[in-house]
């Protein structure tokens, strides 16, 4: 079976219509996702939940990254996993690695230009308490490198169907707002520049921040985590702005 075919199986015959029938999931401006090429759908993260409800409501299939071991296991739990992930459309990457970072963009890179929809979330991880945190520069370099336009995407809710770090969560109705398309052509060539990768990164940021309603947070997620767990976080930024770069472009 291709993989289109199967994500096709999940998405209307499988699990899509559970998934509906159930959450009662609400979709807002798809009219947005362009009917061909590539684009850049960049979400905000609040759950696991966001890689099933952010894509469902696509026409097109959108592509993600996942870690490796998804698709090496053994036994009958590897094979299954390797089969859904793969069957997904899913990219595996090493996130294990220094280099774990460019392998991610170079596998965004080849969805982009066979012409399909990338999802990606540009705060790198999962937000742990529910706000909207400082965007990594990764997806300014992709949008540069391959002019795909970049869609903002707010997920809600879905922290509350599977909170982070607990077992069990809520049946609410959640909702995802796709956004206008960006255009970031009149940065072309600009790739090496780090001022205008903060810019870019922080005006994807501000249009999601705009769908969601969130409180921003002026640091990246992971070293708001290591905060709230008691550890010493990195020296704090300036946040998104929609007119130009901050001062740390880190």
């Amino acid at each position: 079976m291709s993989t289109k075919l199967f994500y096709s199986f999940l998405k209307w015959v499988a699990i899509g219509p559970l998934l509906r029938t159930v959450f009662r999931p609400s979709w807002e401006g798809v009219e947005n996702l362009p009917r061909k090429g590539p684009a850049i759908l960049a979400s905000n993260h609040l759950s696991y939940a966001d890689w099933l409800f952010m894509p469902l409501g696509s026409p097109r299939m959108v592509r993600f990254v996942a870690k490796a071991e998804y698709f090496t296991g053994t036994g009958v739990k590897g094979f299954l996993q390797r089969a859904f992930f793969s069957g997904t459309g899913n990219v595996p990457i090493d996130r294990s690695g220094a280099t774990a970072a460019e392998g991610a963009l170079i596998a965004a890179k080849r969805v982009l230009g066979e012409g399909e929809l990338f999802g990606i979330y540009p705060e790198g991880t999962r937000s742990h308490d529910g706000k909207l945190y400082r965007g990594r520069t990764g997806i300014a370099r992709l949008a540069l490198d391959t002019g795909a336009p970049v869609i903002p995407v707010a997920v809600i809710g879905t922290d509350v169907i599977a909170p982070p770090g607990k077992k069990l969560g809520k049946i609410v109705k959640p909702r995802i707002i796709y956004g206008k398309p960006l255009d970031f052509s009149r940065y072309e060539g600009m790739t090496n520049d780090r001022y205008i990768l903060r810019a870019i990164t922080d005006e994807i940021v501000y249009e999601i921040l705009k769908l969601s309603g969130q409180e921003y947070v002026d640091m990246y997620a992971t070293e708001a985590k290591k905060l709230a767990d008691g550890k010493k976080p990195a020296k704090k930024s300036s946040g998104p702005t929609k007119a130009g770069p901050t001062k740390d472009v880190a």
